[in-house]
């Protein structure tokens, strides 16, 4: 017979957390220590009488011992509870230094913002959302990331950033996401070009085959616009940020492909024209995104909440 047949069974492990009391009936137990009345214990905690002493009792119960004496004199502690209390009491001081070391860490994630953004988002709308996020915490520094939507991503997965800003069709891998506003991608020239005065929409084929000034290769801009050419969206020249395109377009050089966020100014006064394009979608969505299974928290979760606002 193997020695194992004789050994006694073991007994079901119980966690730590259903064998000790929990804080706030240690912090009541203390509280009738010092003041010896259930009554005042009970007002100093903010629970009513009853409520005390029901947790009293069940304290007692879990433990195994009786810990107060109660009479119409007042409340005193047993041998036990006196010991129980003694215990109790560096318990409480411990979880007051948890309590603090974890506010200390709080404030120091707190204490800074880092934001990565698309081009257009950075420059037409994460402006204003940032002012409102000042408004509501003016201590906290805020570090501005921009770049393509590929660039975001590397930066949030590289935790460069704790909140991102894309403007592409897809999400990029790695990355959850949610929507938080919609745009229009517009076709746009400077008034002396033929397609300014043109009285039919441009169609996808014509659009195609035309030299434009265009984001680069990973942007947000260029991946819905050559998703929606096919892929045969042809370069004049490739340019990294929504300004130069602007630039660009504004100086006559040729038709260029923007946001409608970024081109309200010129349009309105007449430095660009739009050109109505048919057989073409060129709507798109604007994501906030951030890693995967990390839900924003702390000023980023507030800013977040600005941008749905």
């Amino acid at each position: 017979m193997s020695s194992a047949q004789h050994d006694p069974p073991l007994s079901p492990a119980v966690s730590l957390s259903h064998r000790v009391p929990d804080l706030g009936a240690l912090e009541l137990l203390l509280a009738v220590a010092r003041l010896g009345s259930l009554g005042a214990a009970a007002r100093e905690v903010g629970i009513t009488q009853p409520a005390a002493s029901s947790r009293i009792r069940s304290m007692e119960r879990q433990l195994g011992v009786a810990l107060v004496d109660r009479s119409p004199r007042g409340s005193r502690l047993t041998d036990a509870g006196a010991l129980v209390t003694d215990w109790a009491r560096r318990i409480v001081e411990a979880a007051e230094a948890f309590d603090a070391g974890a506010q200390a860490l709080r404030d120091r994630r707190d204490s800074r913002l880092r934001v990565a953004a698309s081009m257009t988002i950075a420059e037409y709308l994460l402006p204003g959302w940032l002012l409102a996020l000042r408004a509501q915490r003016p201590d906290t520094a805020v570090s501005l990331l921009a770049g393509n939507s590929a660039a975001v991503a590397e930066r949030l997965l590289s935790a460069e950033a704790d909140l991102g800003f894309v403007e592409g069709l897809t999400v990029p891998t790695g990355l959850d996401s949610v929507v938080i506003a919609h745009d229009r991608l517009i076709v746009v020239t400077a008034p002396a070009h033929p397609w300014a005065r043109r009285r039919r929409p441009l169609a996808a084929e014509e659009l195609a085959s035309t030299p434009l000034i265009l984001r680069e290769k990973g942007s947000g801009t260029r991946q819905v616009l050559d998703a929606a050419l096919g892929g045969l969206a042809r370069p004049l020249i490739e340019l990294s940020s929504t300004t130069a395109v602007k630039a660009g377009a504004v100086s006559g050089a040729g038709p260029a492909v923007l946001s409608e966020l970024a081109v309200g100014e010129e349009l309105a006064m007449r430095r660009l024209v739009a050109v109505p394009v048919e057989g073409v979608s060129l709507a798109r969505d604007l994501r906030a995104v951030w890693p995967k299974g990390h839900r924003p928290v702390g000023p980023a979760r507030e800013l977040l909440s600005l941008t749905r606002g």
